[in-house]
Formats: C-alpha cells, structure tokens, sequence
C-alpha cells in the first residue's frame, strides 16, 4: 500500500525518497523515479527542510521507529503515520514531539491495494498549520472529487479531511474499520443463509441429536451466490464497494476454496469497542463482527468442548459427527 502510495504522488509530480526494510520493495521504486536511502540517516539527509517524513508501518513497530527517527529530525519537520496505529498513541507522541518542534500527524488512510487507481480515502489528524501544509500530498493521494453529497463541504468531497487536532484522524479511521468488521459480516451471515437454501434437498438425519428440518420444501432452492451478489451491484440499497470485492470473489471462485476462512484482526475493532464501552455507547453489531472473528481462529475451541462436556455430563448426549459442507 506504501509503494502505491508513493507511485500516486510520482505520477502527481512529487519527488520521493523511500526507505523500506526490504530492498527488492525500494530498488522497485527507485526504477521508476523514487530517491533511494539505506538508512534513516539516508532519508533525513536526503529530504529538503522542513522535511515531512510519511510511515506506513505496523501499529506494532511504529512508536519504536517514531522515536528513532525523531531523535535525528529538527524543529519544523513532520512526522505522518499513516498505518491503523492506536488514536491513543499518537495523541502520546504528539505530546513527547510538540517540545522538540516536531509536528505528528495522524492520517487514517483507506483504499488498500486499490488505491494506486481510485485513489485513498484520508482521515486526518494534527495541528491546523502542519496539515495545510500538507495539503498538496494529501490531494494528490486521494480521488478526485466526483460532486460529492449535497451535504459536503471542503476537502471531504475530495475524499480528505482534517478531522480535528492530534489522534482524531486515527480515531475516526478506528471506528471506519469497526463498521468494516459490521458490514462485512452482514454480507458473510447474509449469503451463508442463502447458500444452506437448498438444505431440504439434503438427506434427513434421524436421531436425538440432531434438530429436525421443519418443511423442507422450503428450502430447496440451488442459489448461484455469484449471480445473486451481481445483481445486488445494481441499483440495491446495500450495494457497495465491499459487494463488488464479494461478487468478484464468488465469480472467480464460488465455493473460496483457496481461502481456510480464519479472519485476522489488526486491532481497529478491539479499540472501537473499547471507546464504546468507555463512553457507554452500545455497539452490538460491531461487538459481533469482532468476537465472530476471534471464533473463525479456533479461539472458542475450549468453550465448545466445555458446551459438549456439559451435554454428556448432564444427558449422556454423544458429539455428533461433523456436518459435510453443501
């Protein structure tokens, strides 16, 4: 995403000097314009002052790199994380750099491996000073306006916005992904439903463990889910973006079967649940999508066993034999 990212403000007329840990990544760049540097010594020394220093790295390692680079930078630079880093932590560098004369920057940045063509969708927090100054990299990276809602004003249209002081960007970003977990889900449950449609068609099992199928006639419908999903882009209330990803996907291979189905979390939904919690707001859907993440990793496994102990203890009920896939 990084590299994209820096390909969109080439083509848009910046210079860029990139440092990656991987070299392949940087000497990629470098081939088509980018300025190359070994080191972060390298890429201060190589950038204009007052130099403004953009990272795209894991919220993991991104307070330990801040800090290296801070202790090499001078007053004026900024420091721009771009990465779904915690709103909390840049609100906390922002505070330790603020002395130094350094400005961070905190940009919730969205497009994924898209965005290289679309254009990034930019939230952004920081100090009203450093962010018009950044204003013609931030307009560069994101999409062009197309009229926007009735109801947009400034940049917003555009596809950015200073969202407020230090943290903001981040935070908003952090609740943006939490309505991704949602809405993901919703499409996920929605279609395994209709994909179990034709369970009458199956063969009944018979026996104390298993609930019945009431009226099977019901439910024998063979539903083409790459068909079903295409016709919901057109003209649907809950067509999206994330509909045309799903309907791509199911075109290209209907039953996933290069996919395991074990949905990683990068922290976004945790920390929007814990503001939820914090300010008592009620988040039931999100909160769903978060923990149905956490199960499809195995991490209910023990809990299941408790389920089927209980069962047996309390009934003698056997575990049943797992159910085949349609």
């Amino acid at each position: 995403m990084g590299a994209n990212m820096v390909r969109r403000l080439m083509t848009a007329g910046h210079q860029c000097v990139v440092y990656d840990v991987d070299p392949k990544s940087m000497a990629a760049l470098v081939s088509e314009g980018a300025v190359g540097a070994e080191d972060y010594s390298e890429l201060l020394g190589k950038l204009n002052q007052p130099r403004a220093i953009w990272l795209m790295l894991p919220a993991a390692i991104t307070g330990r790199v801040v800090h290296e680079l801070a202790g090499q930078m001078d007053e004026g630079d900024i420091l721009i994380d771009g990465g779904n880093s915690y709103y909390r932590h840049a609100v906390d560098l922002n505070a330790e750099l603020a002395p130094l004369g350094i400005s961070f920057v905190d940009v919730g940045t969205s497009g994924g491996v898209w965005g290289l063509d679309r254009g990034y969708s930019q939230m952004i927090g920081g100090s009203k000073d450093a962010v018009q100054r950044l204003d013609p990299i931030f307009a560069a990276l994101a999409p062009s306006s197309d009229g926007g809602t009735p109801a947009a004003v400034g940049t917003a249209e555009q596809g950015y916005l200073h969202c407020g002081p230090t943290g903001a960007g981040h935070f908003v970003k952090m609740v943006h992904n939490g309505i991704e977990y949602g809405m993901m889900s919703a499409y996920a449950e929605g279609l395994n439903i209709l994909r179990a449609a034709n369970a009458g068609n199956a063969a009944q099992a018979a026996d104390a463990e298993t609930a019945p199928l009431d009226d099977p006639q019901y439910y024998r419908f063979d539903l083409d889910l790459a068909s079903v999903t295409e016709v919901w882009r057109h003209g649907s209330v809950i067509g999206s973006w994330l509909l045309d990803l799903t309907a791509a996907a199911l075109k290209l291979d209907p039953e996933l079967a290069e996919f395991g189905g074990r949905v990683s979390d990068s922290g976004e939904g945790r920390w929007t649940l814990r503001a939820a919690v914090e300010t008592g707001v009620p988040a039931p859907v999100l909160s769903s999508a978060l923990f149905g993440r956490f199960a499809s990793r195995d991490n209910d496994e023990f809990a299941n066993k408790l389920l089927s102990a209980m069962r047996y203890s309390f009934g003698g009920h056997e575990e049943s034999a797992p159910e085949k896939s349609s």
